[in-house]
């Protein structure tokens, strides 16, 4: 009875809003009767992952979509983002994260107050203020300023928010890490597929480096993000020696995933990477057909192709990543059919083409921490320190070391390429671009082909319907 009252509230909770205004309000009763054991809170932390991987799945939600990246692929639309034509009339809700922070912020209310207060409760109530930094990281590295709302919404009289500068927001994100780390019951890992206190450092490097670049904070940001990095690695995590193991389908939660979102057929098998996956119908001829992560008519679609940006930036035939990152396939004439992600491969059954992309979405690996340091160290011109770093993950890249200038803007600028080599189709190419521009490292007008030539904000506009519905809103400058 207990289990089935909890999916039933769950299920009320979990409905999906439009937009900020129309988060569900919760109800005293349903509050009364729910927060009342350990179950009750982290049964609902399961319905805020399974959220959170929604909200997570998607290239256009990272905003990727806007970054060099991708070119158009064999079939489908491509985004408004992707082709820089963005306006109040066709702009992305932010309204799935804040529904998602409504839930975080019911955790973090009524979490603390259930007893017996037990260690898995207090990991729960942690993981919700990492989810909710993360989230408004997300959102402050889309649409710049944004609503900070901290408490649910369970009156229909809540005030309408208006945007809060991305500094206020960012104050506050960095809070909830530390929040975050003062609540978790240990300092590693008890599933790489849950957030943990290293998933906390990771944010917290990521954030300020954000705040140092974007938000123009001071070097001790840096300093700071250097600490949360080194505490990442302390935590156990390493560089796998073999780059591929690191994306295997059966090597899932290896020693290098710091967090991913758990993935499997029959429960979650629709990874974005599809999206730059072919069917079957495209590549049938194929002479090297066996080697493509194809799949039948409704798993892939080719909506986007790897960019040339990519393919050309892998500047050693000894890069292993290339050809783990990018396949071509070629018909029997060695004619080009088409470039495909070869990274997120999924998994196949009893016929070849009944391929699963059931690749864990990975949020944090380790190879991101020596790259983080290094971008801290370089901003502080301790460039052989950022070198020392860097080739850390070229040497599992097999490009060894590092030879050219080691003036602060060349580093810089092999470090966010690096970053490209590594991290291709990982969802962090466009927040990349964005950090080396506002650092002054590049000019990202001159970067992405779709750019080019155009005045476009770098920041979202929000939807003309959320402004009629809530005046204290202001769109974003220069829309």
């Amino acid at each position: 009875m207990k289990k089935t009252a909890i999916i039933l509230v769950l299920t009320f909770l979990f409905m999906g809003c439009d937009d900020l205004l129309n988060v569900k309000v919760v109800s005293d009763i349903t509050n009364s009767s729910y927060w009342k054991g350990e179950g009750d809170v982290t049964g609902y932390m399961n319905g805020i992952y399974s959220n959170f991987r929604e909200l997570m799945n998607s290239t256009y939600g990272h905003r990727e979509d806007r970054s060099d990246a991708f070119v158009a692929g064999l079939e489908g639309s491509v985004s408004n983002a992707w082709a820089q034509n963005l306006t109040s009339s066709n702009a992305p809700s932010w309204g799935s994260y804040y529904t998602l922070n409504h839930h975080c912020n019911l955790v973090i209310k009524y979490g603390p107050k259930t007893e017996p207060n037990t260690a898995n409760i207090k990991r729960a109530i942690a993981s919700a203020y990492v989810i909710r930094a993360y989230n408004y990281f997300m959102l402050i590295r889309a649409w710049g300023d944004v609503p900070l709302v901290l408490e649910p919404t369970e009156s229909d009289n809540a005030p309408l928010p208006a945007r809060k500068p991305a500094n206020e927001v960012m104050t506050q994100i960095l809070s909830d890490i530390e929040n975050a780390l003062s609540l978790f019951p240990e300092n590693g890992y008890v599933d790489k597929n849950m957030i943990s206190k290293p998933v906390a450092y990771a944010l917290q490097a990521d954030a300020l480096l954000w705040k140092y670049k974007v938000l123009k904070g001071t070097e001790q940001d840096l300093t700071n993000a250097i600490q949360a990095a080194d505490q990442v690695m302390a935590s156990g995590v390493e560089l796998l020696p073999v780059f591929t193991d690191v994306f295997s389908t059966d090597k899932k939660k290896n020693k290098e995933i710091i967090f991913a979102l758990f993935f499997k057929r029959d429960e979650k098998s629709d990874h974005y990477g599809s999206r730059l996956k072919p069917r079957e119908l495209f590549v049938g001829n194929a002479k090297n057909k066996n080697d493509l992560a194809y799949a039948k008519e409704t798993r892939a679609r080719s909506v986007y192709a790897p960019s040339d940006a990519i393919k050309n930036i892998y500047i050693s035939t000894n890069d292993v990543r290339k050809n783990a990152s990018i396949i071509t396939a070629i018909d029997q004439s060695n004619n080009v059919i088409g470039d495909f992600d070869n990274k997120f491969r999924g998994k196949t059954y009893e016929d070849p083409a009944d391929r699963f992309y059931e690749d864990d979405l990975i949020i944090y690996r380790a190879a991101e921490m020596p790259l983080f340091k290094a971008e801290a160290l370089a901003a502080l011109e301790r460039t052989p320190e950022a070198v020392a770093e860097l080739e850390k993950v070229r040497n599992r890249a097999g490009t060894g070391a590092y030879t050219g200038p080691t003036d602060k803007q060349t580093v810089e600028r092999e470090i966010l390429d690096e970053r490209f080599r590594e991290f291709w189709l990982e969802q962090r190419r466009w927040t990349d671009l964005l950090r080396f521009h506002f650092g002054g490292t590049i000019n990202v007008y001159n970067m992405v082909p779709n750019l080019n030539g155009k005045t476009i904000p770098l920041f979202f506009p929000i939807p003309q319907t959320e402004i009629d519905l809530n005046p204290n809103l202001e769109q974003t400058s220069g829309y």
